[in-house]
């Protein structure tokens, strides 16, 4: 298949330097250093004490320079989709499928979704609907992405925990493309099983978003330190309380227990957030997309986030100096 990869940050490298080791042609969409050092050396990856290189893939900054692909993982952070949807049309054909990577509730979560709020826009995600009206829900598939890795250093992934990439169709059925992706992730050495309610367990990945990111963008704590420090851990816990409020009046389930959630966090251990990784790259953070949104649709709900909403506030302020200010944390440690 012919596979790019928009975003090959940390998840989109990690797929796409396992994915190119196999009869794929994968492209990578990347920019500055990182985009360098991927065309000099080719993608590297670390993974469980090894080191595989990519070097059979084509990268570039620009989607133009590609033509139509079967398969388009869209890695961008929700805020940056906006800024290649006047590209796309070079990369998606009629039968392109495009699988969506983002943390948090996409912009087509209420697309083909039966009920009261089908095809609800979601502001937060996508402010006026400019995602939903450009983007073919037909050719949308969700994904949530478990693991966890980093940058390490130009053209470096390090892989640090996690191989899990469940998929599903937004109408919850059993289809040729999903089956067909998901047995080239598994190929490559992914979990990724189809699932007939892609949004149940979006929530559940949120679920842990929603908490830890912004409290260890605060506090500079790892997920592990987080979990173990007792009032952290309470808050996490009403956070999560409230959230699964919402989900649960919006037709979602959970298939893991609250506590058994923050243990699994717990677990991956000194693990830094995406969100702390920003705060210290002095890069701005996303919030709306993990935390904001769940506030938009406890509103719409009409449930009560008092929790929630306190914690957006702080985090929100914090965003905000940091872009006022041009100043960013580095090295923290705990």
């Amino acid at each position: 298949m012919k596979i790019c990869v928009v975003g090959a940050g940390a998840i989109g490298g990690f797929m796409g330097a396992r994915l190119a080791q196999y009869d794929h042609e994968v492209s990578l969409i990347a920019r500055g250093p990182h985009l360098a050092a991927i065309k000099a050396n080719g993608l590297r990856l670390v993974q469980d004490g090894e080191e595989i290189v990519a070097k059979n893939v084509v990268a570039t900054d620009d989607i133009a320079e590609l033509g139509v692909q079967d398969v388009v993982l869209m890695a961008l952070k929700s805020h940056q989709i906006h800024a290649v949807l006047d590209k796309l049309p070079n990369i998606i054909g009629p039968e392109t499928v495009m699988v969506t990577l983002q943390n948090g509730i996409p912009w087509w979560y209420f697309q083909k979704l039966s009920g009261d709020y089908e095809n609800r826009i979601v502001e937060t995600s996508d402010p006026g609907g400019v995602l939903a009206k450009t983007i073919n829900p037909d050719c949308l598939i969700g994904c949530i992405a478990y693991p966890a890795a980093t940058i390490s250093e130009p053209g470096v992934i390090q892989h640090i925990e996690g191989v899990r990439f469940p998929i599903g169709e937004l109408d919850g059925s059993q289809s040729a493309r999903a089956q067909k992706i998901a047995e080239a992730f598994v190929e490559a050495g992914f979990k990724s099983p189809v699932l007939d309610d892609i949004r149940s367990e979006i929530w559940l990945k949120l679920w842990g978003n929603l908490t830890f990111n912004p409290i260890s963008a605060m506090t500079h704590a790892t997920l592990e330190a987080i979990c173990q420090f007792p009032l952290t851990r309470e808050t996490a816990a009403t956070m999560m309380s409230e959230a699964q409020q919402v989900a649960e009046q919006l037709g979602a389930s959970f298939r893991v227990s609250l506590e058994r959630r923050i243990e699994g966090a717990e677990k991956v251990g000194k693990h830094k957030t995406s969100m702390l990784q920003d705060v210290e790259a002095g890069k701005p953070l996303e919030i709306d997309g993990m935390l904001g949104v769940v506030i938009e649709l406890a509103d719409m709900t009409a449930i009560p986030v008092p929790t929630l909403k306190a914690v957006y506030a702080c985090v929100s302020l914090l965003n905000h100096t940091m872009a006022e200010q041009g100043i960013r944390i580095e090295g923290t440690t705990v």
